[in-house]
């Protein structure tokens, strides 16, 4: 596609949005840098239109450019004749020619976006070469948080203490909406590589040669396919996610560690940045996760870190060719190279490399025991498996410490060191699998098991406490309910046999393996008891709650109890006060790892409160939960925050987001789901990758060390509880109670066509049902962000504030400016709204309106959906004094202004093929067409699921 700067025939090219988690990005602009990201976007754009012209023919190109240029004029200058042809010549493509649209407009939004990642790096780079951070002061930064530190008079001991202590850590989960396949991100990643290389080429040659390969790449990607042609398999997920770990994890976290303990003047911290996994392990509303998917994820993040150990080791090997007669060994790495076999004659001499050998081959020995896998190379057979991972990390240890003590620490340090600190993060399990499922799924089970073991016939009548004073029973009688031999139904015994065989897994692969279990839709003391029985039933749980067992009991799994509706969020302290409350309950936790992890789930708040009140909500509760935990000191409250990438499912910086919880909920300790097209943004390039992590750890630590504790004002919390009536009021009268909506969303989104798309191994839906509540809060935020209305992530705001002012207009007003100013709350709120609705289009949202089968009902609606969107603009105008969206932040509003005429075209054509289908043209182009568009459109908005 050919793109030129400042001109209206052939405007700047779409500079990209960041990435949602893409952070910092509130980069000033316009910066003398831009020049190279403009140059990077015209030459990716020059060379993606050279090469649809050579697949597709000048014709299509010619099409191409034409809508290109139409949409510029329309979405840029506000041109209402090239508005009107470019309507008409998209309506009248072929559904073959659609689709060579939508390839091309997809791509370059796709190619857009690695520049715009890449950008950042290279200013970094820059300042960092010339010595002037002056530009980079005011990002958030793990250099910056320690300096905040130093300021504040917070040594690294202090740091160090806290970090001793401290539990960071992303999880990663499967994604019903992750649009790219693994085959484009590899590609992605190597036109990122090359354009990379290409800031230092100097010679015409070298620059001529980086273009060839270039080109190459994007003509394997123009040749590649777009979507799957099948539904992600469980499989298919894990490996997705296990390729995260091979380009960024593995090597990256140990550097982390390195440069902390490099700003901790050497003070050496135990693991507290550790990686968390859903994928084989989340059961909830995804019937294809068993306890075979449990077994194949474990057995494949231990393959992968295996294997990553294996290559390490051969090369240490290959390097450590230290001679005896110049550099002396201890007698422990003497005695190693002793132990490991390798009696070949040329090695005599060099003791590193015979223990290493020996290393080398235990690990091949582990790795055939643990996954049946064999190792790639064999100066030695498969030697004696390792016990655990921390056999291993005594033999690196001692040739670490023989290195050390022989003029070698700048090999150990550099070497070695990384290799050390892999091991302790990640040992043979590479990541914690989480297990999760729905309450109603265990009441089921422990129902089944009680009635065939006639203890109760209908345990699922009994009333709450009746469930507990049974439940209690039971835990403190050594028998267990289940019957030998009885055959159980298949819901049950698929139930059993995760639990069966996460205990199995346990003691295979490390008490670390798995070590969570979630219970969604917690809503009763008794969700929680019911998964401490089926430990108990599968030998996770060790003694008896009976008083006379002198509080010895303890579990192996932490029951994570997940508060989701705004109703559970409200119960979530008072269920955790009754929990703890029960004779022996505390005892057991603290005998259990002393530390009680909760989750809080921003998806289906939002869904059902809105996108306020989901986040006062949340709020509050956290804050209860401290409380109630700060009178338990022997147990640790670690909050898990279940947020998604949208608005509506708590997306937004994480940086920002850490910073802005309840004052005393984080102490070092946090939990967070990383998902989909998330994982990909954040994760995919080990540069952003490593950012991303280093301002989890930035985050956290001025949260925990520099957060003000003091409460916010009283009439500061007193504000948001009327603005979180008011808007949960207006968003349920909307979604739940206007007649017509849930037809109006499901013809007016594409949100059936998005529940074809093979983007995943989950269900769009719990339940086969066209109920809201029973719609999984992904695809329903989704989905509104492909019609470019991005609803749950500001519907009801704009009718709060305006309630709110209708009293004492001029007070009011000055309090919210206030909590603007002085809440880190309310502003990140405010923030994360005003993005949200830079990125919602009416223009184009009233077009998909019209998809709706009742127009009559569906021009109401959307009239009162424009309402509200105008009381939000005019709310944040009031509260911010800034008449423009993302006046904080100019360079996301220039990159989102340049990137919108190239998803425009996506849009309409989206709606165009969409209605095609539904009238029942149902050929394999248009479909291919609608599901490519609407990849398209989530690569131009970026969080959008």
């Amino acid at each position: 596609m050919h793109v030129e700067e400042n001109s209206p025939a052939s405007p700047a090219p779409a500079a990209v949005v960041p990435a949602p988690a893409a952070e910092p990005h509130r980069r000033a602009e316009p910066h003398k840098g831009e020049r190279g990201l403009h140059d990077d976007i015209r030459l990716l754009g020059r060379l993606l239109g050279e090469t649809v012209r050579e697949h597709e023919g000048d014709e299509a190109f010619e099409r191409i450019e034409t809508i290109r240029r139409l949409s510029v004029a329309a979405s840029r200058h506000g041109d209402a004749e090239a508005d009107c042809k470019l309507d008409q010549l998209l309506r009248a493509l072929s559904a073959k020619e659609a689709l060579a649209v939508i390839r091309a407009f997809s791509y370059f939004l796709h190619l857009g976006n690695i520049a715009e990642d890449l950008h950042p790096l290279q200013l970094r780079a820059r300042a960092e070469a010339s010595g002037d951070r002056s530009g980079l002061a005011s990002e958030p930064s793990l250099a910056r948080s320690f300096s905040r530190l130093r300021k504040a008079s917070i040594g690294a001991g202090r740091i160090a203490q806290v970090l001793s202590r401290a539990w960071i850590s992303p999880v990663l989960t499967a994604h019903p909406t992750e649009v790219r396949r693994k085959s484009l991100l590899d590609v992605e990643h190597a036109i990122f590589a090359l354009l990379e290389r290409r800031e230092n080429l100097h010679s015409k040659a070298d620059l001529a040669q980086n273009e060839m390969q270039l080109r190459a790449r994007i003509s394997q990607m123009w040749q590649t396919e777009l979507l799957r042609q099948s539904r992600l398999t469980v499989r298919d997920e894990i490996e997705n996610t296990l390729s995260y770990y091979r380009a960024t994890f593995l090597r990256e976290i140990p550097h982390i560690y390195a440069d902390i303990e490099q700003r901790l003047e050497g003070l050496r911290v135990p693991p507290f940045l550790r990686m968390g996994a859903w994928v084989g392990g989340d059961r909830d509303g995804n019937p294809n996760v068993t306890a075979d998917s449990l077994e194949t994820a474990l057995r494949m993040q231990a393959d992968t870190a295996l294997r990553f150990y294996l290559t390490e080791v051969h090369q240490l090997g290959a390097e450590l060719s230290i001679s005896r007669k110049y550099a002396g060994a201890t007698r422990a790495l003497e005695d190693l190279a002793a132990r490991s076999g390798d009696d070949n004659p040329h090695r005599d001499d060099e003791p590193y490399r015979r223990a290493l050998i020996g290393v080398y081959s235990r690990l091949a020995g582990t790795l055939e025991l643990l996954t049946g896998g064999q190792a790639q190379r064999h100066a030695l057979s498969p030697g004696e498996p390792y016990a655990n991972s921390w056999a291993f990390l005594a033999d690196l240890v001692t040739v670490d410490e023989s290195l050390r003590l022989h003029h070698s620490e700048v090999i150990a340090s550099q070497r070695l060191e990384p290799l050390i600190r892999a091991v302790e993060v990640f040992g043979f399990h590479l990541a914690t699998v989480d297990l999760r499922q729905s309450s109603d799924r265990h009441e089921e089970t422990i129902a089944e098991l009680l009635s065939r073991a006639r203890v109760s016939p209908d345990y699922a009548a009994l009333s709450e406490a009746e469930k507990q004073q049974l439940l209690m029973r039971l835990l403190a009688d050594p028998r267990p309910v289940g019957l030998v031999g009885q055959e159980y139904s298949e819901n049950c015994a698929s139930e059993l046999a995760i639990f069966a065989k996460a205990a199995q897994m346990r003691k295979k692969f490390g008490d670390e393996s798995i070590r969570h279990y979630i219970v969604s839709h917690t809503e009763t003391v008794s969700d929680l008891l019911e998964v401490l029985l089926l430990q108990k039933e599968t030998g996770m749980m060790h003694g008896t709650l009976d008083p006379s067992d002198a509080g010895v009991a303890s579990a192996e799994l932490i029951i994570v109890p997940l508060f989701e509706t705004i109703e559970d969020l409200r119960n979530a302290a008072p269920i955790m006060r009754e929990f703890y409350a029960l004779p022996g309950v505390a005892r057991l936790v603290a005998n259990s790892g002393a530390c009680q992890d909760i989750m809080l789930g921003y998806s289906d708040s939002n869904k059902d409160g809105g996108i306020f009140t989901s986040i006062w909500e949340l709020y509050r509760a956290s804050t209860a939960l401290a409380e109630f935990f700060s009178g338990l000191p022997n147990i640790t409250m670690r909050l898990f925050h279940g947020r998604g990438g949208t608005v509506g499912r708590g997306g937004g910086p994480s940086y920002d987001a850490i910073l802005a919880q309840s004052p005393g909920t984080v102490k070092g300790q946090i939990r967070l789901t990383e998902q989909g097209e998330v994982i990909a943004a954040k994760y995919a390039n080990p540069q952003i990758g490593r950012t991303q992590l280093e301002l989890l750890v930035a985050a956290t630590l001025e949260a925990t060390l520099l957060s003000d504790l003091q409460a916010p004002e009283p009439d500061f919390l007193s504000a948001a509880e009327k603005l979180s009536q008011s808007g949960m009021a207006a968003y349920r009268r909307m979604v739940y109670e206007t007649p017509g909506f849930v037809d109006y969303y499901f013809g007016s989104t594409p949100i059936s066509e998005i529940a074809s798309l093979n983007i995943g191994s989950r269900p769009a839906s719990r339940k086969p049902s066209r109920r809201i509540e029973d719609l999984r809060a992904i695809p329903w935020s989704f989905s509104w962000g492909q019609a470019r209305l991005a609803l749950p992530g500001w519907f009801g705001f704009g009718s709060a504030i305006s309630d709110f002012l209708r009293e004492d207009r001029n007070e009011r007003l000055k309090l919210l400016r206030r909590m603007n100013q002085e809440w880190p709350f309310f502003r990140v709120m405010l923030s994360n709204i005003d993005m949200i609705l830079s990125k919602t289009d009416l223009s184009i949202a009233r077009h998909y309106a019209g998809l709706a089968p009742d127009q009559d009902r569906a021009r109401e609606i959307f009239a009162e959906i424009e309402r509200e969107y105008n009381r939000a603009i005019e709310a944040l105008e009031a509260i911010t004094g800034a008449s423009e969206r993302l006046a904080d932040n100019p360079g996301l509003a220039h990159s989102l202004k340049l990137r919108v005429p190239y998803i425009t075209p996506l849009s309409y054509l989206q709606m165009e093929l969409i209605r095609r289908w539904r009238s029942g043209k149902t050929g394999d182009d248009i479909r291919q067409g609608i599901l490519m568009s609407i990849n398209g459109v989530a690569a131009g908005l970026r969080n959008t699921g």
